[in-house]
């Protein structure tokens, strides 16, 4: 606050005080006269300080506005504020439960508060010289004598209330309005937390979804390098099997061979001694004496039909022609 409009407050509060430091002398019987006495505010806490005074007088002063604290002065019965510059009223101006006498005479008055309507012992109201709006001026009328002046109460009560039932129901079509937008943004609300719930599930899944096949798709492939590790090694075993069998089948004959060879050595050798020692005995049975005995007889007989029978063959004689044709 600047050194100016402090200045201001204070040469306004002295002036309130200078103007009702000496209320009590200004007080008679109920009636305390406050008129006239340049006055641009009310001085609530002085005039709570005297209940008794039930009629205050506060015309042709300098007053704009009422304090809300103007209104705990319920112990009021009668005001007279005409000729003031007052603008508006308070909204707690319902609270003077006991006011039945309120003037308001030439004052800047365009609208009632819609608390107005509670001043139920309100029975006389003076609203000329206002310049009220069309449809309050209407209902306040004239008010030239007494009898107008207490219409004048009812029927502006009476206006007020249907002001405040309108304003009541705006308020309730206001708040309702207020509501249903408020569901109606709470119902977007939960459409888009559930859509997005929705996308995070569908996203999940697809992740999920992906993932799976991601793994599947590396157990295909450890399959296939398994199935492929199992090919090259049947292969490998097979090749080793055929490599065993060629293995085999080549030391098979070796082996026979190497088993058999000494075999048909000694049987080659026997059946060589068998034929040098035959051969013996026949050459002993035709030149010696002994081809006479017992023994070499049946052996002599056999070898001439031996010898008769190879010649017979053809190969034989062949043989014998080709050995003759050398000796010659």
């Amino acid at each position: 606050m600047t050194k100016g409009k402090a200045e201001n407050v204070k040469g306004k509060a002295e002036n309130v005080k200078g103007k009702v430091e000496n209320i009590k002398d200004k007080i008679d019987g109920n009636e305390l006269d406050l008129s006239l006495s340049n006055l641009t505010e009310v001085p609530v806490k002085e005039l709570a300080a005297f209940p008794k005074a039930t009629v205050l007088d506060l015309s042709c002063n300098n007053l704009t506005t009422l304090a809300p604290e103007f209104c705990s002065l319920i112990h009021i019965i009668k005001i007279d504020l005409s000729k003031n510059q007052i603008v508006c009223l308070p909204e707690e101006i319902g609270r003077l439960a006991n006011l039945q006498h309120l003037d308001l005479y030439n004052n800047k008055l365009k609208m009632l508060p819609h608390g107005f309507s509670q001043l139920k012992s309100l029975k006389w109201l003076d609203l000329k010289d206002n310049p009220l709006e069309p449809t309050l001026a209407k209902a306040a009328g004239d008010c030239l004598d007494e009898k107008q002046c207490k219409q004048c109460a009812s029927r502006v009560l009476q206006h007020m209330k249907v002001v405040q039932e309108e304003a009541e129901k705006e308020r309730e079509r206001r708040l309702l309005k207020e509501r249903e937008l408020e569901k109606k943004k709470e119902a977007k609300q939960r459409e888009k937390e559930a859509k997005e719930k929705e996308a995070q599930k569908k996203k999940k899944a697809e992740e999920k979804e992906r993932k799976r096949k991601e793994y599947q798709a590396q157990m295909a492939a450890l399959a296939a390098q398994e199935q492929q590790k199992k090919k090259k090694e049947e292969k490998k075993k097979r090749a080793a099997q055929n490599q065993g069998k060629k293995a085999a089948s080549e030391s098979v004959p070796k082996a026979k061979r190497s088993v058999c060879a000494p075999f048909f050595s000694l049987l080659l050798k026997l059946l060589l001694l068998f034929i040098v020692g035959v051969a013996s005995v026949i050459a002993v049975c035709q030149l010696t004496e002994l081809r006479k005995e017992a023994l070499c007889v049946p052996l002599n007989v056999h070898f001439e039909e031996t010898v008769r029978w190879a010649q017979g063959l053809e190969v034989v004689q062949q043989v014998i022609q080709k050995m003759s044709d050398l000796r010659t």
